[in-house]
Order: structure tokens, then sequence, then C-alpha cells
């Protein structure tokens, strides 16, 4: 089976004058290399197609795959994460990870939210804001966690979204909104522990391959599960397994709300406990990050004896069954 991959490599963009803040949500060589080793050693053949722009290029002079490894994240838009597997779609090309439907909604965190809530999971209470004349409108309790409504890998996220008075919620609502050029997701502060549960599998047949506690360490000044600190982990972030009971509820939440949005073959779903230490929903990510040492998804999985490979191949026996499917 030919596999083709799709990917946004940073230092693409980083030649174009893109900022590294700009590709935070890109892949590096080292995580194209890791999925390519992970798929020829599953004996699947592997082709690399690129971004978007390349893969058109491709599919105008005729090239096909039997199926297409996406992980590319798009760049502009809010549906950036669609485009991809949209196109593929148009062409009745199989490809691995969600449809365009779901990574459209997903990526779109309110309307995540009011999806989750809606199948009666918990979730913090929110409100979008989509302009400076909305603000007042906010009539949540302090503290509140803002953030923009559709980015990832911490993005505009850091020390300054933990809000406790209307004065500051104004001015840093106004800095997300003028940044990001996009609505900004204001929520309940959730004091508790966080955790991320990785999911592999569609539907009905979807699993859990592990959980990790996240715990940014007391000394470092910003407590806060940042771009800045999931970028530099090591030494200021620990992770670690919870114990069975808490792995259990956390696990439920997870895999209903993966269920719920429909994500498909593989991810993760990131947990927050309440003041009351009940397990709350926060975003689901159903392109994960892959690299084979530094992300989240391939961490938890090791923490649970699971390899890099068989991770790997977990996701892609989902995605061939859809094939089988359809």
């Amino acid at each position: 089976m030919i596999v083709g991959l799709t990917f946004d490599l940073k230092d693409t963009y980083l030649k174009q004058g893109f900022s590294n803040e700009e590709v935070a949500e890109f892949d590096s060589e080292e995580t194209i290399w890791g999925i390519e080793s992970a798929l020829n050693s599953l004996g699947y053949q592997t082709e690399r197609i690129g971004n978007i722009l390349e893969l058109t290029a491709e599919l105008a002079q005729g090239k096909r795959w039997d199926i297409v490894f996406n992980i590319a994240e798009g760049l502009h838009g809010m549906g950036r994460e669609a485009q991809v597997p949209a196109l593929l779609d148009a062409f009745k090309i199989p490809y691995v990870f969600s449809n365009p439907v779901v990574l459209g909604v997903t990526l779109h965190k309110a309307m995540a939210k009011h999806i989750v809530r809606g199948h009666g999971i918990p979730t913090a209470d929110f409100f979008m804001v989509k302009n400076r004349a909305e603000i007042p409108l906010i009539t949540l309790g302090y503290p509140v966690f803002i953030k923009p409504v559709a980015e990832g890998t911490g993005k505009g996220i850091d020390m300054n979204s933990l809000v406790t008075s209307s004065k500051e919620l104004y001015s840093r609502v106004l800095q997300l909104l003028e940044k990001f050029q996009q609505p900004v997701l204001v929520e309940e502060f959730l004091p508790g522990r966080e955790f991320t549960v990785g999911i592999t599998g569609t539907g009905m047949e979807a699993k859990t391959c592990g959980i990790m506690e996240v715990m940014v360490k007391a000394r470092e000044n910003e407590k806060i599960y940042s771009l800045h600190n999931k970028e530099n982990y090591k030494g200021k972030v620990d992770y670690s397994v919870p114990d069975e009971e808490i792995s259990r509820q956390c696990y439920k939440v997870a895999l209903e709300a993966w269920k719920a949005l429909e994500c498909e073959d593989g991810g993760r779903v990131d947990i927050k406990m309440d003041k009351n230490g009940i397990p709350c929903f926060i975003e689901v990510n159903p392109l994960a990050g892959l690299n084979p040492i530094h992300s989240d998804l391939p961490i938890l999985s090791r923490l649970h004896g699971l390899s890099y490979e068989e991770l790997i191949s977990r996701i892609m026996q989902s995605a061939e069954k859809k094939i089988c499917r359809k």
C-alpha cells in the first residue's frame, strides 16, 4: 500500500519569513522522518507530498495514492485544518484522521464545546467574544480563562490568560482579538488537575491508549501549560500517570467527547478538573502532534507501554477499516 504524507513543514514557512509562533503548530523534519520510519517498519511504502499547495500540484498532474496520512494543519482561515481532507474527498482519495467537517468543528473550540455540552459531558461555562461590543455581555464569574477560539499548541495562552477582574478582561480580550483576528473564548476557570488522554479508533471501536497528568513545576513563573512551556517541557513540566480511579473518570469523559464529535483514527482529549474534582472537557485535538519524542500523544503512549510503531499501527488499522466500510 502506498501512503502519501501531507504535512506543513516548519522550515518551509520560516524560510518564507513567518515567525516561530505562526508556525508553532507545524511539524519538524524529525516528525516526518519518524512517521515515515514507523510506516515503513509496518510494511507500508511512503511518499512525501507536503502542504496543500504541493498536494494540489501533484493531483493536477494525475498523481494518486492508496491512502494519505494527513497531518497538515493549514495556514489560513478557520477551516484551515479541513482543507486537505476536503480536497482529498473531491478526488475520492482516502486519508488517515478525521474528515473536514470534524476538523472544522473541533478547531473552533466554542462549537466543539456546544456539541460536547449538548451530549451532557461536563465542560466549563463559556462565552465567545467576536468584537469589542460583546465584552460587556460576559456574565461569567471570576476568575476566567481566555484564549483564541481557533488556535492550537497553546498559541495565545500565557500567564495573562487567567483573568481575575473586568478591567483585566477588557484589555486582554482586546489584545487577543487584535493579534489573532478571530473570536476569543472566555471560560470559567477550572482550578483542578490537568490531564490529556490519547485515543485511537473511530466510533464504537474507539479506545484509549493512555493518560497522563500535566503539571507545570512550582518554580516556574508561568503556571499555565502554554506554548512556551510546551516547547520547553523538559525541566518545566512533569508528566505522570494518575491513579486508576481518576484515569477511569477521565477516560469516560474523553471517549464520550471523542464519539460525540465523531473524531476518527487517533488523537487527544484535554481534560481539567473543576473545584469539585469533576473531570471536564477542555478541547480535543484530532490532529495531535506525532513527534516520536516530544509530542504529548507519543509521550503518554510510552508511559502506558505502547511504542511509537504500535501507536501508528493502531491509527492505520482504524483508517483502513474506514476504507473497507465505504
